[in-house]
């Protein structure tokens, strides 16, 4: 089985759930893990799982001004947090709507505040609704990892990610190395 991992991060959370899912992935086949801004069709278009994952803003996926406010939030002196590299480029939302069909298995994740998802909103459901909408076919509800309010990945949620990806790979036939 080939498992692809394309994920989008602001501050880094995202990027260390999607690397923790790959590796309870890895023991099922190859993983690839990439950042949405460097994924190319012929990276995920022999997937046998595609796993999509980005940051909670404004209750949904990333668009160009919360991009644009996070970056904001990383400059201000004292803030802890780091913006990363190439997360100003296109996200998820814009990646998802110029995709063709998928018609592979697929599951979806999102790192979002402690709350109701009424309050914090919740990425994972609308990218996976998106990913239903391109074919896919989920193989796992969608999942949120949590971030404190400082905006620092909570403790064991690392774990929590490895044992997500571990069952997702239950979930598809084959067999998946890790490559990063």
């Amino acid at each position: 089985m080939k498992a692809v991992v394309v994920y989008e991060s602001m501050f880094g959370n995202t990027r260390r759930v999607a690397t923790a899912i790959a590796e309870g992935l890895g023991p099922a086949g190859e993983v690839v893990v990439v950042p949405v801004g460097e994924v190319t069709p012929a990276v995920w278009s022999d997937a046998d799982l595609l796993v999509v994952g980005g940051p909670t803003h404004v209750h949904g996926m990333s668009g160009p001004r919360s991009r644009q406010a996070a970056d904001e939030m990383a400059r201000k002196p004292g803030s802890g947090v780091a913006f990363e590299p190439g997360a100003e480029a296109a996200g998820l939302r814009e990646w998802l709507a110029g995709r063709p069909d998928l018609a592979t298995a697929v599951a979806a994740f999102d790192t979002r505040m402690h709350g109701p998802a009424f309050f914090t909103g919740r990425a994972s459901r609308r990218i996976l609704r998106s990913l239903k909408r391109l074919g896919g076919r989920p193989v796992a509800a969608p999942e949120s990892f949590f971030v404190t309010r400082a905006s620092l990945l909570d403790a064991g949620e690392c774990e929590r990610a490895r044992q997500w990806g571990a069952g997702l790979a239950a979930s598809v036939p084959g067999r998946v190395s890790v490559k990063t």
